[in-house]
């Protein structure tokens, strides 16, 4: 891609958000099912996107690669999700079910250079686990607790808050 050819594909992009600040808001997702046996999480993909970073579509991007600040929430929810299911494992935690839901809101105004005050990178950036369990509350508060304490890429980013709920038809 040439200067050019960027410079057109984001023209648009930066004059919208210069007159709609809010149009430049988003909250990028990465998600995955814990497998508590394996020890390991499946992170689902956007539609069409490799394992190659490019550009976002609100920065220009045309959706054909990963954008690496979702691949940060990926590697969020991986690490995030095996660190749990390795507290679940080891704490004897019966659940039949866990899935992870990692959430990051950027503004693409400071990326694209749209206003210099709007932030470059994340603002919040939030693991939530849903558990299928009849182990007590506390029971669970606690492994989700400790997942947050041990991830690796948790610790890493130390802005990451963690919070948890029951999924649908758990005790």
């Amino acid at each position: 891609m040439q200067a050019a050819d960027l410079k057109a594909v984001q023209a648009p992009l930066k004059d919208r958000y210069r007159e709609q600040p809010e149009a430049a808001q988003a909250t990028l997702v990465a998600r995955g099912r814990i497998d508590l046996d394996k020890l390991a999480v499946d992170i689902e993909r956007p539609e069409g996107a490799s394992c190659t970073p490019g550009m976002h579509p609100m920065a220009g991007g045309d959706g054909t690669f990963a954008c690496a600040a979702e691949m940060l929430l990926e590697a969020l929810a991986g690490c995030a999700g095996v660190t749990l299911a390795a507290v679940c494992t080891a704490m004897s935690i019966p659940v039949t079910r866990a899935d992870v839901r990692v959430e990051g809101d950027v503004d693409f105004r400071g990326t694209l250079g749209v206003d210099r005050a709007a932030p470059v990178g994340f603002t919040r950036v939030n693991v939530h686990f849903t558990f299928n369990s009849e182990a007590p509350d506390a029971t669970l508060e606690k492994a989700a607790q400790l997942a947050e304490r041990y991830c690796v890429v948790a610790q890493t980013l130390r802005s990451v808050s963690v919070a948890w709920s029951r999924g649908e038809g758990a005790p």
